[in-house]
């Protein structure tokens, strides 16, 4: 029980206010003037004011309200470390009973995991909601179990009582982590790139470590490299990519028996391979409708170099026009299948004839650059079937086709054929047909396909186009020169510039156009995992988890030729892929998460938000501390003990209102106080 005075004024404080300053002012002149009862005059004037206040006596019935302290539990990854989960549980367990033995004090434990993506350790947003949850005067403390490695500092919030930090870990603790300090997000291919890595040793690094240590290297999960590198020096690594599209560059630093983790020991790094320049060498055997098709898509791409030549005269014509006035320049015809050839990326023969113009060993360099890992394109018209065409040729040797001295004339429309739906270079082209579907051409060789796929067929389901993997190299063969049709919007013509830029990019090993593909893309903890094929079901895919667990996964068919399936990792990190020959690698968030960059328990952090609320930071490898009252304001931690601050807090259950005089004891006293003025300043005063 408790009581206090209030005061409801009958009149507003404004007028009662002014009233004072005027009786004030009477009071004085009552005094200057020499009257014997200026000082009745004053009391009695103060009583009426007290009555305008109106005071009363105010009691209430409070009830005592419990203190409350919050503990926050960090159980990020960077806690599951050593036995710092055990030190965790065991000191909860302590701050509980000894909460418990405090009178009227209660405890409210909130667990903390690791935030989003790869926030890290968010105890103090925690800290702040459970704040936020409680009636700010019955917070009497706050405890953080935790390692001391809290990544959201910036929102440690202004805390009525001590904070207290119980620091898991031991301080003989030392760790080894490999840092990727810069990495390109792209490189060219043949090109070396350079990577500054860092290896770094943290904590109390013992004599036994060492200064160097081994560090395997491995791109897209292949063969690894152990090389031998100092410890705690940034180190300039050139690496040359080994083929287009993403690749994944794996780093391990061999691991200490006795450091704490081996999580941050590995980085990945993903740059996308590129093509500097694409060299392109275009042969036209004679002017036709088709020629400029295929320069038209070569020179549009700025990216390619493009050497383009068309004979526009055979050497059997004799008409007298000297040798030297035939071209602008000399065919240079050594220098480009001789010595240079192995600089092309691709080669095209469009309705190339043999008119002695390339001798037969030019053409055996061409079918060897193609063994060797180059790649040919035919566009085959009439010459293709007569005695001087390029399958008579050494070229023959690395063909997918026979020809058989026939030529169709007449219109047929293309169509795919079952691996021409599968194939990435023809998936799909259907559905961009006009109404109506693809319009027809007039003229197609006549082959037999003798190995590669068949993608598309033209008049009589005869093959239209062919392609092949010869050793290293590729080929295709297109048996008509009337693709130009389709440009031409001839019946609504047909996807001839995504036909052709296609097969451009799959004669030239773009990796997004392989037939035979296991890929897989992460947004977040998902992982899609898809494969292409041109045969059937693939079957099953193992995925190998960064702690070399095995999980076995069913895909489904979405499309013609591919197949996915769509699966939640477990954890950040390095994943491998295997699906029967074809591998893949991938890195969900990073290979060594946020929480594993400083992995040594510390207090350093918190100090600067720990020292103004008196707090204090214990370790927990010395005991569990106690837990004892302190008065506010007094320091609240010491050797094996930290304080809490009791608030007192209450809650009113009734409240009573009562007037402190009754109001005709406030007129008598007013009326007795200005009667005594009167008679002194009247007829006691006269007889004085």
């Amino acid at each position: 029980m408790t009581g206090s005075v209030v005061f409801d004024p009958i009149l507003p404080w404004a007028v009662i206010w002014t009233l004072a300053a005027l009786g004030a002012v009477m009071v004085a002149f009552a005094l200057w003037r020499g009257l014997s009862g200026w000082w009745l005059r004053g009391l009695a004037l103060g009583v009426l004011l007290v009555a305008l206040a109106n005071p009363a006596l105010q009691e209430e019935d409070r009830a005592p309200l419990s203190d409350i302290v919050i503990a926050v539990v960090d159980e990020s990854a960077s806690q599951r470390i050593s036995d710092r989960q055990a030190q965790s549980a065991a000191a909860l367990a302590a701050v509980e009973a000894e909460i418990r033995a405090l009178p009227d004090t209660e405890l409210r434990v909130v667990r903390v995991g690791d935030g989003e993506g790869d926030e890290g350790s968010l105890v103090m947003t925690a800290l702040a909601e459970s704040l936020a949850e409680e009636p700010r005067a019955r917070i009497a403390g706050a405890i953080l179990i935790t390692d001391g490695q809290v990544h959201d500092l910036e929102l440690a919030p202004q805390m009525p009582a001590p904070l207290h930090v119980l620091l898991t870990g031991h301080e003989e603790d030392w760790d080894r982590r490999l840092v990727i300090r810069n990495a390109p997000a792209f490189a060219i291919l043949g090109e070396p790139v350079s990577l500054v890595l860092r290896i770094e040793d943290q904590g109390r690094v013992p004599a036994s470590a060492g200064t160097s240590a081994d560090l395997t290297i491995s791109i897209d999960g292949g063969e690894p490299q152990t090389v031998r590198v100092p410890v705690g020096e940034d180190l300039e690594l050139p690496v040359t990519l080994p083929h287009g599209g993403m690749n994944v560059l794996q780093f391990q630093v061999a691991a200490s028996p006795d450091e704490l983790t081996d999580r941050n020991n590995s980085a990945v790094v993903q740059i996308n391979g590129v093509r500097d320049r694409l060299r392109v060498l275009l042969v036209s055997g004679e002017p036709h409708a088709g020629e400029r098709v295929w320069r038209n898509l070569l020179k549009s791409d700025a990216s390619v170099d493009l050497v383009h030549f068309t004979i526009l005269r055979p050497p059997e014509k004799q008409d007298g026009i000297p040798v030297s006035e035939l071209s602008l320049i000399a065919f240079p015809t050594r220098e480009l299948f001789v010595e240079k050839i192995e600089e092309f990326d691709l080669i095209i023969f469009d309705r190339y004839r043999l008119r002695g113009i390339l001798p037969t060993s030019y053409l055996e360099n061409v079918r060897d650059y193609v063994r060797n890992g180059g790649t040919v394109l035919v566009a085959a018209g009439p010459e293709f079937g007569s005695a001087d065409s390029l399958w008579r040729s050494p070229l023959a040797d690395v063909m997918p086709v026979q020809a058989t001295s026939r030529v169709t004339e007449g219109g047929f429309r293309p169509t795919l054929t079952d691996v021409g739906r599968k194939h990435p270079v023809t998936q799909g082209l259907e559905a961009q047909a006009p109404e109506g579907g693809w319009g027809r051409w007039f003229r197609q060789i006549e082959l037999s396909a003798t190995s590669g796929q068949v993608v598309m067929n033209g008049a009589g389901d005869r093959p239209l186009l062919v392609l092949d993997r010869v050793d290293e190299g590729r080929i295709a063969v297109l048996a008509s020169d009337q693709i130009w049709l389709w440009g031409r919007g001839y019946e609504g013509g047909g996807p001839q510039l995504e036909l052709l830029r296609r097969l451009a990019h799959w004669m030239m090993k773009e990796p997004d156009l392989e037939e035979e593909a296991l890929i897989a893309a992460g947004e977040g903890a998902r992982m899609t995992i898809t494969r292409r094929t041109i045969g059937e079901d693939p079957g099953e895919v193992t995925i190998t988890g960064p702690d070399g667990a095995e999980t076995t996964l069913s895909m489904q068919e979405t499309a013609p030729g591919r197949w996915s399936v769509v699966w939640e990792a477990p954890e950040m990190g390095v994943y491998r892929l295997a699906q029967g020959e074809q591998r893949a690698v991938i890195a969900v968030g990073p290979s060594a998460p946020r929480e594993f960059e400083e992995t040594i328990a510390s207090g350093d952090r918190l100090a600067p938000v720990i020292g103004p609320t008196n707090g204090g930071t214990l370790r927990l490898e010395e005991g569990a501390p106690d837990i004892r009252a302190v008065r506010e304001g007094r320091v609240a931690a010491g050797r094996g003990w930290i304080g809490i601050t009791p608030r007192g807090a209450h809650v009113t259950q009734d409240v009573r209102v009562a007037a402190l005089l009754p109001g005709w004891l406030y007129l008598l006293l007013a009326a007795s106080l200005a009667l005594g003025a009167w008679l002194r300043e009247g007829r006691f005063g006269r007889r004085a």
